[in-house]
């Protein structure tokens, strides 16, 4: 059972859980047939990523789901270019205008498929695109310079944050022993109430029983 996908981009935001150094390994390495994923997400997530670095955009053409459990078991992603839309239909005499086509009819694709629960493998990989490519600028990663600059924020609000800590664990623990002191002093006062009450009962007792 496919089932066909329109204009389902896969956004950039996928990318949010990714560190910075796996980012740069998947904008970098081009997939290939055989490769393998913990799960679909994870390759159009790779398969996004590599897509941004050499200048396109992806979208989810096709699903595929088992028959017994409806669970998706394969996927095709193609450049968003892929395909052909009208840019308009008629309607008797009334020509209705649709908005204006992106698609050109690209074939550049992956599609990845289930082997077994938690891996999924690329069967087929096409690299070639009909179009011009546009690569970022660049404006949207982070420089050397930049990062420095970050870390060195980070750094400085880690020691403030380590500094206080250390005055608030100095502050408990001053607390801690005044509290003991005090504890100290009102076990003493408890002891001489009560000695001071049997030293009273005991001349009491001597008054009521005079030898």
């Amino acid at each position: 059972m496919e089932t066909t996908i329109e204009d389902k981009f896969v956004p950039d935001e996928s990318l949010v859980g990714l560190e910075s150094g796996l980012l740069d390994v998947a904008r970098n390495l081009e997939p290939y047939e055989g490769m393998l994923f913990e799960s679909d997400e994870a390759a159009k997530t790779f398969y996004d990523a590599y897509a941004r670095g050499i200048g396109f955009f992806t979208r989810i053409v096709s699903s595929r789901k088992s028959e017994c459990d409806g669970s998706i078991i394969s996927r095709r992603l193609a450049c968003n270019k892929e395909g052909y839309n009208l840019s308009s239909q008629k309607t008797g005499r009334v020509r209705i205008r649709k908005r204006e086509s992106k698609r050109e009819g690209c074939m550049a694709m992956i599609l990845v498929k289930r082997e077994k629960p938690g891996k999924w493998v690329v069967t087929k990989f096409v690299k070639e695109h009909n179009h011009p490519l546009v690569v970022s600028s660049g404006k949207d990663r982070p420089s050397p310079d930049d990062k420095d600059r970050r870390i060195r924020e980070l750094s400085s609000k880690l020691y403030q944050t380590n500094q206080r800590l250390a005055a608030c664990r100095e502050q408990l623990r001053t607390i801690m022993e005044h509290i003991e002191e005090h504890a100290q002093y009102l076990s003493r006062t408890v002891e001489g109430i009560v000695s001071s009450v049997k030293e009273v009962e005991s001349e009491d007792q001597e008054l009521s029983h005079p030898s």
